[in-house]
Protein backbone atom coordinates (compact mmCIF):
# COMPACT_ATOMS: atom_id res chain seq x y z
CA UNK A 1 0.00 0.00 0.00
CA UNK A 2 2.94 2.28 0.92
CA UNK A 3 4.94 1.65 -2.26
CA UNK A 4 7.82 0.19 0.21
CA UNK A 5 8.68 -2.13 -2.90
CA UNK A 6 9.49 0.99 -4.30
CA UNK A 7 11.46 2.80 -1.88
CA UNK A 8 15.44 2.47 -2.12
CA UNK A 9 15.92 0.87 1.54
CA UNK A 10 20.20 1.06 1.61
CA UNK A 11 19.80 4.54 0.86
CA UNK A 12 17.24 5.49 2.95
CA UNK A 13 19.05 4.04 5.89
CA UNK A 14 22.03 5.68 4.78
CA UNK A 15 20.33 8.64 4.79
CA UNK A 16 19.61 7.87 8.55
CA UNK A 17 22.92 6.36 9.47
CA UNK A 18 21.34 3.42 10.59
CA UNK A 19 23.74 0.10 10.54
CA UNK A 20 21.37 -2.07 12.59
CA UNK A 21 19.60 -5.09 12.42
CA UNK A 22 16.68 -4.51 9.70
CA UNK A 23 14.13 -6.68 11.18
CA UNK A 24 10.07 -5.28 12.73
CA UNK A 25 11.34 -5.66 16.07
CA UNK A 26 10.54 -2.77 18.93
CA UNK A 27 14.49 -2.04 19.09
CA UNK A 28 14.50 -1.56 15.32
CA UNK A 29 11.66 0.66 15.48
CA UNK A 30 12.93 2.85 18.25
CA UNK A 31 16.22 3.53 16.46
CA UNK A 32 14.73 4.09 13.05
CA UNK A 33 12.08 6.94 15.09
CA UNK A 34 14.85 8.39 16.79
CA UNK A 35 16.98 8.43 13.56
CA UNK A 36 14.69 10.03 11.08
CA UNK A 37 13.28 12.95 13.49
CA UNK A 38 17.29 13.64 14.19
CA UNK A 39 18.48 13.41 10.77
CA UNK A 40 15.37 14.58 8.48
CA UNK A 41 14.75 18.51 8.73
CA UNK A 42 11.24 19.81 8.41
CA UNK A 43 10.31 22.39 6.70
CA UNK A 44 7.86 24.46 4.25
CA UNK A 45 10.14 25.42 1.36
CA UNK A 46 8.56 23.74 -1.44
CA UNK A 47 4.86 24.36 -0.21
CA UNK A 48 5.98 28.24 0.03
CA UNK A 49 7.95 28.66 -2.69
CA UNK A 50 6.10 26.60 -5.22
CA UNK A 51 2.72 26.30 -3.64
CA UNK A 52 3.50 22.37 -4.67
CA UNK A 53 4.65 19.48 -2.52
CA UNK A 54 4.87 15.67 -4.17
CA UNK A 55 4.41 12.78 -2.00
CA UNK A 56 5.64 10.27 -4.85
CA UNK A 57 7.83 8.34 -3.24
CA UNK A 58 10.32 8.82 -5.83
CA UNK A 59 10.06 12.27 -5.56
CA UNK A 60 10.28 12.46 -2.16
CA UNK A 61 13.05 9.65 -2.29
CA UNK A 62 14.99 12.63 -4.74
CA UNK A 63 14.18 15.49 -2.13
CA UNK A 64 14.86 14.02 1.65
CA UNK A 65 17.02 11.21 0.64
CA UNK A 66 19.26 11.45 -1.79
CA UNK A 67 19.20 15.88 -1.82
CA UNK A 68 18.77 15.41 1.57
CA UNK A 69 16.38 18.10 1.94
CA UNK A 70 13.54 18.32 4.59
CA UNK A 71 9.93 18.47 4.55
CA UNK A 72 6.54 18.48 6.66
CA UNK A 73 4.61 15.80 8.15
CA UNK A 74 3.14 14.31 5.17
CA UNK A 75 6.79 13.32 3.56
CA UNK A 76 7.90 12.14 6.33
CA UNK A 77 5.09 10.11 7.18
CA UNK A 78 4.84 8.44 3.32
CA UNK A 79 8.90 8.31 3.17
CA UNK A 80 8.89 6.61 7.00
CA UNK A 81 5.87 4.59 6.21
CA UNK A 82 7.62 3.20 2.92
CA UNK A 83 10.88 2.02 5.31
CA UNK A 84 8.34 0.63 7.83
CA UNK A 85 6.47 -1.80 5.40
CA UNK A 86 9.63 -2.77 3.69
CA UNK A 87 11.01 -4.02 6.61
CA UNK A 88 7.87 -5.95 7.86
CA UNK A 89 6.28 -3.91 10.41
CA UNK A 90 2.42 -3.99 10.59
CA UNK A 91 1.42 -0.39 11.51
CA UNK A 92 -1.86 2.14 11.08
CA UNK A 93 -1.56 5.40 9.09
CA UNK A 94 -3.31 8.04 10.96
CA UNK A 95 -3.99 12.17 10.99
CA UNK A 96 -3.86 14.22 13.84
CA UNK A 97 -5.24 17.74 14.74
CA UNK A 98 -2.86 20.24 15.51
CA UNK A 99 -3.78 22.34 18.93
CA UNK A 100 -1.72 24.16 20.15
CA UNK A 101 -3.19 26.69 22.47
CA UNK A 102 -6.32 26.62 19.31
CA UNK A 103 -9.75 26.57 20.71
CA UNK A 104 -11.27 26.11 17.56
CA UNK A 105 -11.55 22.74 15.85
CA UNK A 106 -8.48 22.82 13.56
CA UNK A 107 -8.38 20.62 10.03
CA UNK A 108 -6.53 16.83 10.62
CA UNK A 109 -3.34 17.80 8.90
CA UNK A 110 -1.43 15.73 10.73
CA UNK A 111 0.31 12.63 9.75
CA UNK A 112 1.72 9.84 11.66
CA UNK A 113 1.91 6.02 12.23
CA UNK A 114 0.62 3.35 15.00
CA UNK A 115 2.81 0.54 14.87
CA UNK A 116 1.96 -2.48 16.10
CA UNK A 117 4.15 -5.10 18.31
CA UNK A 118 3.40 -7.81 19.96
CA UNK A 119 -0.17 -6.87 20.81
CA UNK A 120 0.90 -3.37 21.68
CA UNK A 121 1.08 -0.11 19.95
CA UNK A 122 3.12 2.84 19.95
CA UNK A 123 2.76 6.36 18.12
CA UNK A 124 5.57 7.34 15.83
CA UNK A 125 5.09 10.38 15.23
CA UNK A 126 8.26 11.37 13.32
CA UNK A 127 6.88 14.37 11.38
CA UNK A 128 5.77 16.86 13.82
CA UNK A 129 9.61 18.73 13.61
CA UNK A 130 9.99 18.71 17.65
CA UNK A 131 8.80 15.55 17.50
CA UNK A 132 9.53 12.86 20.40
CA UNK A 133 12.58 11.02 20.03
CA UNK A 134 10.89 7.44 20.43
CA UNK A 135 8.03 5.95 19.47
CA UNK A 136 4.98 6.28 22.69
CA UNK A 137 2.88 3.33 23.88
CA UNK A 138 -1.18 4.19 23.74
CA UNK A 139 -2.02 2.88 27.18
CA UNK A 140 -5.79 2.91 28.12
CA UNK A 141 -6.67 4.15 31.14
CA UNK A 142 -7.63 7.65 32.50
CA UNK A 143 -3.86 7.90 33.43
CA UNK A 144 -2.78 7.22 30.19
CA UNK A 145 1.14 7.22 29.53
CA UNK A 146 3.54 9.53 30.78
CA UNK A 147 6.81 9.40 29.80
CA UNK A 148 10.08 11.14 29.42
CA UNK A 149 11.93 10.75 26.39
CA UNK A 150 15.86 11.88 26.37
CA UNK A 151 14.85 15.30 28.76
CA UNK A 152 11.49 15.86 27.08
CA UNK A 153 7.89 14.97 28.42
CA UNK A 154 5.38 13.42 27.30
CA UNK A 155 2.05 12.57 27.97
CA UNK A 156 -0.40 10.42 25.59
CA UNK A 157 -3.64 9.99 26.91
CA UNK A 158 -7.24 8.54 25.54
CA UNK A 159 -10.31 10.84 25.89
CA UNK A 160 -12.74 12.74 24.18
CA UNK A 161 -10.78 14.81 21.07
CA UNK A 162 -13.85 16.62 19.27
CA UNK A 163 -17.54 16.41 20.39
CA UNK A 164 -18.61 13.20 20.22
CA UNK A 165 -15.34 11.48 19.63
CA UNK A 166 -12.78 9.41 21.07
CA UNK A 167 -8.94 9.19 20.43
CA UNK A 168 -5.85 10.18 22.12
CA UNK A 169 -4.24 13.67 22.98
CA UNK A 170 -0.60 14.10 22.92
CA UNK A 171 0.81 16.58 25.24
CA UNK A 172 4.19 17.99 26.12
CA UNK A 173 5.48 19.43 29.07
CA UNK A 174 5.48 23.53 29.26
CA UNK A 175 8.08 23.42 31.94
CA UNK A 176 6.35 24.15 35.17
CA UNK A 177 5.05 21.10 35.95
CA UNK A 178 2.33 21.45 33.48
CA UNK A 179 1.01 20.23 30.35
CA UNK A 180 0.50 22.04 26.47
CA UNK A 181 -1.90 19.97 24.25
CA UNK A 182 -0.04 19.09 21.49
CA UNK A 183 -2.50 17.37 18.88
CA UNK A 184 -4.98 15.05 18.64
CA UNK A 185 -5.61 12.29 16.55
CA UNK A 186 -8.55 9.46 16.19
CA UNK A 187 -7.41 5.54 14.92
CA UNK A 188 -9.69 6.10 11.58
CA UNK A 189 -7.33 4.56 9.20
CA UNK A 190 -5.85 6.72 6.91
CA UNK A 191 -4.47 5.79 3.56
CA UNK A 192 -2.18 7.74 1.02
CA UNK A 193 -4.94 9.18 -1.12
CA UNK A 194 -6.18 10.54 2.36
CA UNK A 195 -2.35 11.72 3.10
CA UNK A 196 -2.90 13.21 -0.59
CA UNK A 197 -6.09 15.69 -0.16
CA UNK A 198 -4.92 16.57 3.32
CA UNK A 199 -1.62 17.34 1.17
CA UNK A 200 -3.17 19.64 -1.23
CA UNK A 201 -5.12 21.82 1.25
CA UNK A 202 -1.73 22.30 2.93
CA UNK A 203 0.26 23.14 -0.23
CA UNK A 204 -2.17 25.20 -1.76
CA UNK A 205 -5.02 26.14 0.81
CA UNK A 206 -5.68 30.13 0.93
CA UNK A 207 -6.40 29.60 4.75
CA UNK A 208 -3.12 27.39 5.48
CA UNK A 209 0.01 28.93 7.04
CA UNK A 210 2.64 26.90 5.39
CA UNK A 211 2.14 28.39 1.97
CA UNK A 212 3.05 31.98 3.61
CA UNK A 213 5.34 32.10 5.58
CA UNK A 214 8.69 30.15 5.92
CA UNK A 215 8.53 27.27 8.84
CA UNK A 216 11.68 25.24 9.74
CA UNK A 217 12.64 22.96 12.67
CA UNK A 218 15.60 21.56 13.33
CA UNK A 219 15.45 19.10 17.02
CA UNK A 220 18.61 17.73 17.93
CA UNK A 221 19.01 15.27 21.60
CA UNK A 222 19.47 18.52 23.61
CA UNK A 223 17.45 21.51 21.52
CA UNK A 224 15.41 22.79 19.20
CA UNK A 225 15.97 25.31 16.51
CA UNK A 226 12.95 26.58 14.93
CA UNK A 227 12.39 29.59 12.17
CA UNK A 228 8.92 31.14 11.67
CA UNK A 229 9.04 33.81 9.49
CA UNK A 230 11.86 36.00 10.38
CA UNK A 231 12.32 34.95 13.94
CA UNK A 232 14.72 32.01 15.20
CA UNK A 233 13.94 30.54 18.21
CA UNK A 234 15.85 28.34 20.32
CA UNK A 235 14.38 26.56 23.28
CA UNK A 236 15.44 22.80 25.45
CA UNK A 237 13.93 19.83 27.11
CA UNK A 238 14.44 22.36 30.57
CA UNK A 239 13.41 25.67 28.77
CA UNK A 240 10.49 24.69 26.49
CA UNK A 241 10.01 28.53 26.31
CA UNK A 242 12.83 29.85 23.82
CA UNK A 243 15.88 30.88 26.02
CA UNK A 244 17.52 32.07 22.78
CA UNK A 245 15.41 34.49 20.25
CA UNK A 246 17.00 36.80 17.75
CA UNK A 247 14.95 38.84 14.81
CA UNK A 248 16.55 37.94 10.94
CA UNK A 249 16.69 40.13 7.83
CA UNK A 250 15.50 38.46 4.80
CA UNK A 251 18.75 38.74 3.81
CA UNK A 252 20.24 36.50 6.25
CA UNK A 253 17.85 33.71 5.69
CA UNK A 254 19.83 31.32 3.49
CA UNK A 255 23.35 31.73 5.44
CA UNK A 256 20.66 30.53 8.98
CA UNK A 257 19.61 27.72 6.83
CA UNK A 258 22.48 26.36 6.12
CA UNK A 259 24.74 27.50 9.06
CA UNK A 260 21.85 26.46 11.95
CA UNK A 261 19.54 24.10 10.39
CA UNK A 262 21.59 21.68 7.65
CA UNK A 263 19.17 23.38 4.19
CA UNK A 264 21.61 24.19 1.33
CA UNK A 265 19.42 26.19 -1.26
CA UNK A 266 19.92 26.45 -4.67
CA UNK A 267 20.62 30.31 -6.08
CA UNK A 268 17.21 30.50 -7.16
CA UNK A 269 15.46 29.27 -3.87
CA UNK A 270 17.64 31.23 -2.36
CA UNK A 271 17.05 34.75 -4.16
CA UNK A 272 13.10 33.42 -4.14
CA UNK A 273 13.31 33.05 -0.12
CA UNK A 274 14.72 37.13 0.19
CA UNK A 275 12.40 38.21 -1.85
CA UNK A 276 9.26 36.63 -1.17
CA UNK A 277 9.97 37.62 3.05
CA UNK A 278 11.27 41.11 1.41
CA UNK A 279 7.97 42.01 0.05
CA UNK A 280 5.94 40.09 3.00
CA UNK A 281 7.86 42.42 5.42
CA UNK A 282 7.01 39.13 7.76
CA UNK A 283 3.58 40.12 7.72
CA UNK A 284 1.96 36.39 9.11
CA UNK A 285 -1.66 38.07 8.63
CA UNK A 286 -4.19 35.81 6.88
CA UNK A 287 -4.96 36.66 3.18
CA UNK A 288 -8.06 36.98 1.80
Amino acid sequence: MWSGERLDLDAYLARLGYEGERVPTLETLRALHRAHVLSVRWDNLDSLLRQSVSLDLEDLQDKLVRRTRGGYCFEHAVLYAAALERIGFRFTAVSGRVRLGAETILPATHGMLLVELDRRRWLSDIGFGASPLAPIELVEGAAGNEVTVEGWPFWLRRQEVTPGADGWALHHGDGHGGWVLRHTFTENPQYPVDYELANHYVATGAHSPFNRRPFIQRLRADRVDQLDTLTWTTAGPAHPEPYAKRELEPHELPGLLRDTFGIELTPQEAESLVSHESVSGGDTSPSG
